[in-house]
């Protein structure tokens, strides 16, 4: 018994020697940290740092740097950078890359003139170690990038100009380094500046036209292994990060380049996302940030007066810069002072790039021990203030953008809406799945319901337990993005009337339906299941085909007719649109007349909808098809259509899904049919009076006519 405890005891010896106790502690860490300190009120970023700093060997010296703790920081930093470049919403960054040019210009150039001359005149550095040390000013590290996309707002365009300023300024910073280093040595000339351009030239084309190539193969060949598509995405980040070391650059600027290279492959809203950040924010990221406490050595500001007097210099001089540069922005592009806020905090944190330089610096023996513990205590300040900012102006954009939305007529029922996904087909369901999530409204309570109609028979239970169970692993592959699916299997006689049924039960505002298969004289003549449900439900309804991946197209091309914007589902459908284009991160062509253009113009400013949106007039209905010429194979085609008796119904609609599928075979399509009516517009004391029958009874003798007609075509014919 004594010896077991002796060993037990000789096991939690500072510093704690063994990996899986080492690996148990910082999980602990991990847990407890941000729960405790949550009811201070303090992010749980600054949680983790503040744990570091206790833990570590200038502190408790209960876990020493070994080169475990070095390799997972390294793994959570580079995965900060890759979900920044992931997560940037590359129309925004393409949009305002201006901006982030002019920020970036802003955001290195204020804190290197305001740190120079405190470095060279004030601390009485010589030039290369003031210059360097200024460089470190400029870069930024986004430590509190996590804040931001637990609020959501990754896609606010202050935080895409930011993040694209940040690759910018930090590139530059760490060219600066190498070429200070080279110039310490004696090594710059032609053949420097010839190295460096040419392997960041082949580092570029292999991130930017090799890798995205290979992903979307990998992709859509193995669609169906999903732990293949992580473990695929991991290497491609690694790979990126060690090739960005090779071209002469810093593995960071290799991780961000890989979540740009991926952007347009990893919808946010997909499993694989979930994942990325799941795994991400729960282990390797927190390790990067205590990590970074980590380094931190508090006794430094015990060691003299000078040192106190340096890191206070160095902290005040960083955070002035960074707070300076924000300004500027916020003036030049007349932001809110909350987005002047989340630019300030975003790009205030000083740790990887910093660290970078000044060490490379340090171990050249061009800056001394002041400046490295100075630095080391510059970055416990910025990670803190940078992370109170950010959290303080991510709370306050949040309900901004709430609220930019309001006018819209649609988005009040965000919180109520429900989508129906009828199935026939067991095969296509979880592509109509995916896009289903792709389109719910993540603030909607309600679930994505799976809908089974069975037929009324004998066998009527067995096939409904036989549906059920096929079923539940669909329930899995949503639960993977976070998204509740709801199973309902009912019986009736007629599967059109089922899904009209239900529609009406559970209140849904969307039904998925996915594309019919080509049908037969009995079907021609007492009408399709399509055909049915339309003319028995009032929903906004999507009849997707969905040939490829979601995420391997390019464009969503959308050909409205004229009177759309007139239609009551006109907003909701648009909306659902632009979502679906900004998770893809594709651009969206239009084809419309001028009215609804300008309709769709209107839309898009009132409810600040964050698309590509590139608007194409069109009048030509009568020859549709010439749009052919336009639509590539990776276009994702959307046709909206209408019922009749609608504003925006034509007689041609009743062809148009079958040319469809006769001319653009190749194409995942989507003929989207708006809602008509608002849920209060109901007039059943007219139900008595209504045409509805005679109308019916007309259409079925027509399309009985049209159907013996062919009959007679093929006999003469034949």
């Amino acid at each position: 018994m004594d010896t077991f405890f002796e060993q037990l005891l000789h096991e939690f010896e500072r510093p704690i020697g063994n990996p899986v106790l080492v690996f148990s502690v910082i999980l602990f860490i991990i847990l407890l940290s941000p729960i405790l300190l949550r009811k201070l009120n303090i992010p749980g970023i600054i949680g983790l740092i503040i744990s570091g700093v206790v833990i570590g060997p200038h502190g408790l010296n209960i876990l020493e740097n070994n080169e475990a703790i070095k390799l997972f920081s390294t793994i959570g930093l580079l995965y900060i950078m890759f979900i920044a470049g992931l997560e940037l919403d590359l129309n925004e960054f393409k949009a305002n890359r201006n901006k982030s040019l002019l920020f970036g210009f802003f955001t290195f150039s204020i804190p290197l003139l305001i740190g120079f001359p405190t470095c060279y005149y004030l601390l009485g550095y010589d030039f290369n170690a003031s210059f360097l040390t200024a460089s470190m000013f400029a870069t930024h590290t986004l430590v509190a990038y996590p804040i931001v996309s637990k609020f959501g707002i990754s896609k606010n365009q202050a935080v895409a100009i930011t993040v694209g300023g940040t690759i910018l300024t930090d590139t530059a910073v760490l060219i600066i380094l190498a070429v200070i280093m080279g110039n310490s040595q004696g090594n710059i000339g032609q053949e420097f500046w010839i190295r460096l351009s040419v392997s960041l030239a082949i580092f570029s084309a292999i991130m930017f036209i090799v890798i995205p190539r290979i992903a979307r193969w990998f992709f859509r060949k193995l669609e169906s292994e999903k732990h293949s598509h992580y473990i695929f995405v991991l290497s491609v980040v690694f790979f990126a990060a060690f090739l960005a070391e090779v071209a002469g650059v810093e593995p960071i600027i290799g991780a961000f380049v890989a979540g740009l290279a991926l952007n347009k492959l990893i919808p946010h809203s997909s499993a694989l996302m979930n994942r990325i950040e799941f795994l991400g924010n729960s282990l390797f990221i927190p390790f990067f940030l205590i990590s970074v406490g980590m380094l931190v050595d508090v006794s430094v500001i015990l060691s003299g007066p000078m040192a106190l007097i340096i890191a206070g210099t160095l902290s005040l001089v960083a955070i002035s810069g960074k707070w300076l540069a924000a300004l500027f922005t916020q003036l030049v592009f007349h932001y809110s002072k909350a987005q002047r806020q989340l630019i300030f905090g975003l790009s205030g944190a000083h740790a990887a790039a910093t660290l970078a330089v000044i060490l490379v610096g340090f171990n050249a023996r061009i800056l001394d021990e002041n400046i490295l513990n100075g630095t080391i205590i510059l970055i416990l300040i910025t990670c803190i203030v940078a992370s109170f900012a950010t959290e303080k102006a991510a709370k306050v954009i949040m309900i901004e953008s709430e609220n930019d939305t309001e006018n819209l007529s649609n988005v009040n029922a965000a919180q109520n809406e429900h989508i129906l996904l009828p199935i026939a087909d067991i095969e296509s369901l979880e592509k109509l799945l995916e896009f289903a999530i792709f389109i719910k409204d993540k603030k909607s309570g309600h679930p994505v319901s799976i809908l089974s109609v069975v037929s009324n028979n004998s066998e009527a239970e067995h096939n409904i337990l036989k549906t059920r169970n096929k079923l539940e692993s669909f329930v899995k592959q949503a639960s993977a993005s976070e998204t509740n699916v709801n199973i309902i299997t009912t019986i009736d006689h007629h599967a059109a009337s089922g899904i009209a049924r239900i529609s009406r039960e559970i209140m849904a505002d969307i039904i998925v339906l996915g594309w019919p298969r080509k049908v037969g004289l009995i079907d021609k003549i007492i009408g399709r299941k399509v055909e049915s449900i339309l003319n028995n439900t009032d929903k906004s309804t999507f009849i997707c085909h969905i040939a490829k991946p979601l995420a391997t197209h390019k464009r969503v091309v959308v050909v409205a007719p004229p009177l759309s914007e007139h239609e009551f589902g006109f907003e909701q459908w648009l909306i659902k649109v632009t979502k679906l284009a900004q998770e893809l991160s594709i651009p969206i062509v239009i084809y419309a007349n001028e009215a609804t253009l300008n309709a769709f113009g209107k839309v898009v400013i009132i409810g600040k909808l964050a698309a590509n949106i590139t608007s194409m007039p069109f009048d030509d209905w009568d020859d549709l098809l010439i749009l052919a010429r336009y639509i590539h194979e990776d276009d994702l085609f959307i046709l909206v259509s209408a019922r009749r008796g609608a504003a925006s119904y034509m007689p041609l609609f009743e062809a148009l899904p079958i040319k469809m599928e006769k001319y653009f075979a190749a194409n995942s399509r989507i003929v989207i049919y708006p809602q008509q009516f608002s849920e209060s517009h109901v007039m059943d004391q007219y139900d008595d009076i209504t045409a509805e029958p005679l109308t019916k009874g007309i259409e079925t003798i027509q399309k009985i006519g049209k159907g013996i007609g062919n009959i007679f075509k093929t006999d003469n014919n034949e």
